[in-house]
């Protein structure tokens, strides 16, 4: 059956009867309950959140735009069009103080305002969907579990600023989402809440997507918009701001996914509700990918102004297995490594600031006792290098020597000045790099030098890793307790275990390679590493 676009009239009519369909679905759920009169899924991992950009995830079928529309899809939409102004929409939102979801926390409200001002024949709204962070899939799940709710976001934008014409930029690798994406596009014209005279209005928009490879960088704004442009993605010296002179020169906005889920619930529910939730700096919540050495992992979405304990220990259950906490790493390769004596931070953006991270996309890695903090910044100074666009000398150059100095570090070959070149040059790039990926690519190095200096110096003075992690820097030793049952040596690549049955084995230690097979396989655990 061909589906005909909606009037006002009749979307208002097809949500009331959806509404009774879909509640009666919902009620036959085990797997839901209620909150504040609003089904959400069961179990104290979701109950202790507040989900507002995932109040539909897993609870209706993405592909169903009339189960979206029963939840009060697309009433925000034909409220702006048709009861307010462009300017009334851009008030509400510098009232919300929505601030940007992706990473620096620009308000939206602002960046429209800015976009709206201008006099151009074209102006284009843009979804960054290009989710690089290791750990992250907060966008990933928003656009494969709700996708209907950044389309409504973006055309609300787009109405507000005067833009016709949107684009999704999203990377090649989650299929997924970009199956569900295109779905709800087409399913969204074909229903006339897209594309031209939205619900018979004079109002148009139009949303395509544009598929990124994979390239860290394309994340940052100026960079997506070249590869938009059909060039190579690297970062533009930013003369004028993107609401200004962006896409092909013209006015453009850049919101990220999450950012545009928000917005559809704060035109239907107004900006005090909004400011009702979080701080009155960070207002709204916050969707982190609780992930690393946590008990219950997963996406969390709580109140900006939570803090980091509640999060890890209160809905993540804590760590497993007895292991003790000692660090959080938010913000992805940007972001900073916050100790476990922190914990009572607040999580928003300003306390975060305050003690060297970021809030970032949302990333939130839990570290404990057995992670080598040295070897996470080499971790993740390996991942910028990796993805360095190269345009800038600071970065290209100077990520590259900071990591040769980490590898040292963490091969026990480095000397004490080694630390003092390693802040020279995180200061240096970060203050000299082109782009916003560049200036924070030291953070994770900096953030762990502050907070746990005495374990570069183990490495560095005492050429010993505490957490025991660095193979380099650690060697295995055979106890009293061995039992003599031939496992370990059987397991040794290199051989370098001898020993008889029944008998007490001992490695060779100039001909040990620290694979570990022997720690791992030891069925008594004779075997200790120092």
């Amino acid at each position: 059956m061909i589906k005909t676009k909606l009037t006002r009239e009749e979307l208002d009519l097809l949500r009331e009867d959806m509404r009774g369909e879909l509640d009666s679905l919902l009620a036959e759920r085990s797997d839901l309950t209620k909150k504040d009169g609003e089904y959400i899924l069961a179990g104290d991992f979701y109950e202790k959140q507040t989900r507002l950009a995932l109040r539909n995830f897993n609870i209706i079928n993405p592909e169903s735009l009339d189960e979206y529309i029963a939840r009060d899809g697309y009433l925000a939409l034909e409220k702006a069009i048709f009861e307010n102004s462009p300017a009334d929409i851009i008030t509400e939102m510098k009232a919300a103080n929505l601030r940007g979801r992706g990473g620096a926390g620009f308000p939206a409200g602002r960046k429209w305002e800015t976009a709206a001002r201008e006099d151009s024949d074209v102006k284009y709204m843009i979804c960054n969907a290009d989710e690089g962070d290791p750990g992250a899939y907060m966008d990933r799940s928003i656009m494969e579990g709700d996708p209907h709710s950044v389309l409504e976001g973006m055309a609300i934008g787009g109405y507000a600023v005067g833009s016709e014409q949107g684009f999704i930029y999203i990377r090649a690798e989650y299929p997924r989402a970009v199956e569900m994406l295109e779905h709800a596009i087409a399913e969204a014209e074909e229903r006339g809440l897209l594309g031209d005279n939205i619900l018979g209005s004079d109002f148009s928009f139009h949303i395509e997507l544009r598929l990124g490879s994979g390239a860290f960088v394309c994340g940052e704004a100026t960079a997506l918009m070249e590869s938009i442009e059909g060039k190579r993605g690297m970062p533009r010296p930013k003369i004028y701001r993107t609401s200004v002179r962006g896409l092909w020169g013209k006015p453009t906005i850049v919101n990220n996914v999450e950012t545009y889920a928000n917005v559809p619930q704060i035109i239907r529910k107004g900006a005090a509700w909004f400011t009702s939730i979080g701080t009155e700096d960070s207002p709204g919540t916050k969707v982190f990918a609780l992930v690393g050495k946590v008990l219950n992992s997963g996406l969390v979405e709580v109140p900006m102004g939570t803090t980091i304990d509640e999060i890890v220990f209160d809905i993540g259950g804590g760590l497993p297995d007895g292991h003790t906490a000692k660090a959080v790493q938010t913000g992805g390769p940007s972001g900073g490594c916050i100790p476990a004596e922190l914990f009572d931070t607040r999580v928003d953006f300003g306390s975060l600031a305050e003690i060297g991270s970021i809030m970032g996309s949302g990333g939130m890695v839990v570290m404990d006792e057995t992670d080598c903090m040295v070897d996470i910044a080499r971790f993740f100074l390996e991942f910028t290098v990796d993805e360095s666009c190269g345009k800038c000398t600071p970065c290209r150059e100077g990520t590259k020597r900071m990591l040769e100095i980490i590898e040292r570090i963490t091969e026990g070959k480095a000397e004490p000045e080694d630390l003092d070149r390693l802040a020279s040059l995180a200061d240096t790039i970060s203050s000299t790099s082109l782009c916003g990926l560049g200036q924070t690519a030291s953070t994770p190095v900096v953030s762990t030098m502050h907070y746990f200096f005495d374990e570069y110096q183990a490495h560095v003075v005492d050429k010993k890793c505490p957490a025991l992690h660095c193979k380099d820097l650690i060697s295995y030793f055979i106890g009293d307790t061995c039992i003599g049952c031939l496992r370990c040596k059987r397991e040794c690549p290199v051989s370098c275990i001898s020993g008889e049955v029944k008998e007490r084995h001992v490695i060779d230690q100039t001909a040990c390679i620290k694979c570990g097979n022997c720690y791992d396989v030891c069925p008594v655990s004779a075997i200790t590493k120092s």
